[in-house]
């Protein structure tokens, strides 16, 4: 987040992003602006997590051999998964839990933690195009596939 906020993506300081780097170079920030402007991000995610903006508890969890950072409410693209929309799943392949800063590292998984989720949608992922081709042999082939996707929403996190 902060690496954006100082890149040329967003200009510096948010406000001058279509001026020339001379320009930008007379506008940069000095160090001790540059502190206190961090520090009042931080002032303000702290503000947000104390009104409970953020949910602090989340899980490294196993779906179909891959591994996804969940929080409460979190959608998720997975592999496709057996069952049908609006059906529940619960995941007991939880590797790590943190709640409140209380981290829990399984060995290989946390005992009695368990994921419930709901099945949103199946759907299809965007069209991949595979294209091979050896030069001046005249050799080339062209594929291509769509991966079958389950969209996801986590209910929540038992630990």
């Amino acid at each position: 987040m902060l690496k954006g906020l100082f890149s040329d993506d967003f200009g510096w300081r948010g406000a001058i992003g279509f001026l020339s780097w001379k320009e930008k170079w007379n506008h940069r920030m000095k160090s001790s602006e540059c502190l206190l402007y961090l520090e009042k991000i931080a002032i303000f995610a702290s503000d947000l997590c104390k009104n409970k903006f953020c949910d602090s508890m989340y899980a490294i969890v196993e779906i179909a051999g891959r591994q996804f950072k969940v929080e409460k409410g979190r959608k998720l693209y997975v592999y496709r998964l057996q069952g049908d929309e609006g059906s529940s799943l619960s995941f007991d392949k939880v590797l790590l839990t943190d709640n409140d800063g209380q981290v829990k590292i399984g060995t290989p998984v946390v005992e009695g933690a368990v994921v419930n989720a709901t099945i949103l949608k199946h759907l299809k992922d965007d069209k991949v195009i595979v294209f091979k081709k050896r030069r001046r042999k005249g050799y080339q082939v062209k594929n291509g596939h769509r991966q079958y996707l389950t969209q996801i929403q986590i209910d929540e996190i038992k630990a």
